[in-house]
């Protein structure tokens, strides 16, 4: 669409026609010619002038040297007025007329204004081939005419020098006009090409704004609803539970499914906001958006995740190594929270009732490690679905850092995930 609408305002009928050299003299697509503009028709009366003005000059020229009869006079001034009427036609064939007026030109003195112009119109208009051929014609023309015609005052060296001198000026004349119209066209061209390439890059700004926001509720939704499964599964297949044991379940489901829906809530509200809401609301975690609200998890609160995890039944070993927590740098530790809880979730899904390992350690200028790993699980237990994506956009994020990100099956059979994050000094 912006490529389209990039050329639908460089089209002759824009508001600058007159950029495009053949504006005027190309027909439409319905097979009708384009309609000449205010300024055409001013350009076309100007050139009309000077033709007739050049011509009537000549004409009084000839008749002061007293260097041809009357009849012959009256007959050049109606081959000048019939060739600057010819000049009608030097926008559709500019080339054409310039080469029928240096032929004429060559004869009747008269015709020389309405050849400077249509050699003008042939150097705005038409490629260097055809310049060089119109304008070398017109050039040829001026000897000859020196001495068909010639004039007692100048002589033939003269004659012949201006006349060539003023065919080339307005062939540089031309190309000058020609070269600045297309260099306006050009420049016009980049603007719409930078204006649409920045539509684009904000754009692609915000799909990658809600990109994040995606996978971030990604990682939060598995993680509650996995609890909710694992909680659901105990209930069916232990209806005989104890009363106890049986509201504890119910409660966790309950604040798992609230949490659930209050996240579910928050992404979708993102995801309806209006073009460029999301870029400006930010990701979840950046300190803007519908989470800005909530503080955001980061290593300090891996405790807690454990915690929760325990809760729910796992069997969870943590080894922590760094010295303090709270020195870790908020979007490492929130990366290295987000990792550990999306692999506790795929031990809920794959391996129910297997004891999960948690390690993290590191410095500062030596990084920070977390390794998760769990053997293989029990067959008990209803398996959860899962779309295998948490994972990839976690390297993805961790990439991002500067880290990287390493998961698959462990030597016992059981898996592990292994991530490393940079911790600057």
């Amino acid at each position: 669409m912006n490529g389209e609408r990039a050329q639908d305002m460089i089209q002759p009928d824009a508001a600058y026609p007159w950029l495009l050299p053949s504006a005027v003299m190309e027909p439409r697509a319905g097979g009708g010619r384009a309609r000449r503009t205010a300024r055409d028709w001013a350009v076309d009366i100007v050139c009309l002038a000077f033709a007739a003005l050049f011509g009537l000059l000549a004409a009084d020229d000839a008749r002061a040297a007293a260097q041809v009869s009357d009849g012959t006079l009256l007959a050049d001034q109606i081959v000048g007025a019939a060739a600057c009427t010819a000049l009608w036609l030097r926008r559709r064939w500019p080339t054409e007329l310039a080469v029928a007026l240096s032929v004429v030109s060559a004869m009747t003195p008269c015709a020389a204004g309405a050849l400077l112009v249509a050699v003008f119109s042939v150097a705005v208009h038409r490629p260097f081939r055809a310049v060089a051929v119109a304008g070398g014609l017109a050039l040829i023309s001026q000897p000859v005419q020196a001495v068909v015609r010639p004039d007692p005052g100048l002589g033939f060296m003269g004659a012949s020098a201006i006349g060539g001198l003023l065919v080339l000026t307005m062939i540089g004349w031309g190309m000058f006009v020609r070269s600045r119209r297309q260099l306006v066209l050009s420049l016009r061209e980049r603007a719409v090409r930078a204006e649409a390439e920045a539509e684009l890059r904000a754009e692609r700004a915000q799909r990658l704004a809600r990109e994040s926001i995606a996978r971030e509720m990604h990682d939060v939704l598995a993680h509650r609803l996995s609890l909710l499964c694992v909680h659901a599964g105990a209930l069916e297949y232990r209806p005989d539970a104890p009363p106890a044991e049986l509201a504890r379940a119910t409660g966790v489901i309950r604040s798992s499914a609230h949490q659930a829906l209050q996240d579910l809530r928050e992404v979708i509200g993102v995801l309806r906001a209006p073009e460029g809401a999301a870029a400006a609301e930010g990701a979840p975690g950046t300190g803007s958006g519908p989470e800005a609200d909530r503080p955001q998890p980061t290593l300090a609160a891996l405790e807690e995740l454990l915690e929760e995890s325990r809760q729910a039944g796992m069997a969870v070993r943590l080894d922590q190594q760094v010295a303090d927590p709270q020195r870790v740098p908020a979007a490492t530790g929130r990366t290295v929270y987000r990792i550990v809880q999306e692999a506790l979730t795929n031990a809920r899904k794959h391996a129910p009732g297997a004891e999960v390992g948690v390690a993290v350690g590191g410095s500062p200028g030596e990084g920070l490690t977390v390794v998760v790993t769990n053997p293989p699980g029990s067959a008990e237990g209803a398996a959860v679905p899962g779309s295998g994506q948490g994972l990839i956009g976690l390297t993805e994020r961790a990439t991002l850092t500067g880290g990287r990100l390493e998961h698959g099956p462990a030597p016992d059979g059981g898996f592990r995930v292994h991530g490393w994050l940079p911790w600057p000094v």
